[in-house]
């Protein structure tokens, strides 16, 4: 079963009007979705998390390229990461790309600037692309608009004052139960998921039971991400505290943040691996920068 990287490319893969429409501010741009680049194509390595979509916008083939992260990127920083990836895409397809980054989690995504800068002299290179952090979206409007793609989403959206977080959860729910999607299992179950960032899983099915008596099966669904987020952040844990243990607080504290912005389950078991068995803090940093992702 796969974490928050395939629940949001599935949405991207069913619904990508809608993302592409988002990347353009839902502005009058005439936009219409060609096909979904997959990572198989040869041209151009991609990270687990990233979508490119072929656009035809306003009479020209572009690529809409999205980046999910949950938390903040450290290692390399976002600008950075977004950075390399633009250039290869524009060399590997040759054609322009549109950008975007989508902060999952509330706290993330405060900081990044939407542009890459190096500063030097005859040398100066500036590299933008579009942040979205999806508490600073309006989720009463996506609702409203029941744009599908971005229902599972909207828990994690800004809302109005006078509503509180559970009144705002049990409004997804009912908006999401009532679209017509082919699975409807697996689509509040996407919600339920993404939902879990913030709110308590059991208030989460709880509020599915009682608006769609579909409990049992949401948690059927949900169950193996849920064990699999948990393995995630045990390790997470285990690194750190392997650090800790082995070279001190201050250690564990540099390196805490690089390690809580991981979220693929391989890259954490190595970096498990050589936490124990370094023989310097030096060697562990290495060992993080070279498998950076």
């Amino acid at each position: 079963m796969a974490s928050f990287d395939t629940i949001t490319k599935k949405q991207i893969e069913i619904n990508p009007q809608d993302f592409v429409d988002l990347c353009f501010r839902f502005g009058e741009a005439d936009t219409v979705v060609l096909e979904i680049v997959t990572p198989e194509q040869p041209t151009v390595e991609m990270h687990q998390a990233d979508s490119l979509i072929k656009v035809m916008h306003n009479s020209r083939e572009v690529l809409v390229h999205f980046e999910f992260q949950t938390n903040d990127s450290y290692d390399p920083e976002m600008p950075l990461r977004m950075a390399g990836y633009i250039i290869r895409s524009i060399e590997g397809y040759g054609l322009p790309v549109y950008s975007n980054v989508i902060y999952l989690r509330p706290d993330a995504g405060r900081n990044d600037p939407g542009k890459f800068q190096q500063n030097l002299e005859n040398h100066n290179i500036s590299i933008e692309y579009q942040v979205f952090r999806l508490i600073d979206l309006d989720g009463d409007n996506i609702l409203d608009s029941k744009i599908v793609g971005l229902i599972p989403f909207t828990p994690l959206m800004g809302h109005h004052a006078d509503t509180n977080d559970e009144q705002w959860l049990r409004k997804c729910i009912q908006v999401a139960d009532s679209i017509d999607v082919p699975n409807k299992i697996e689509y509040l179950g996407s919600l339920a998921i993404l939902g879990n960032l913030i709110f308590d899983s059991q208030t989460i099915f709880d509020i599915i039971s009682e608006e769609t008596m579909q409990q049992p099966s949401i948690a059927e669904y949900a169950a193996p991400i849920a064990r699999e987020q948990g393995i995630k952040q045990s390790t997470r844990k285990h690194i750190l505290d392997a650090i800790q243990l082995r070279f001190g607080d201050e250690t564990a504290h540099i390196f805490k943040k690089s390690v809580e912005s991981i979220d693929d389950i391989q890259r954490l078991e190595l970096l498990f691996r050589a936490a124990i068995q370094v023989e310097n803090a030096n060697e562990f940093r290495q060992i993080l920068s070279e498998h950076d992702e």
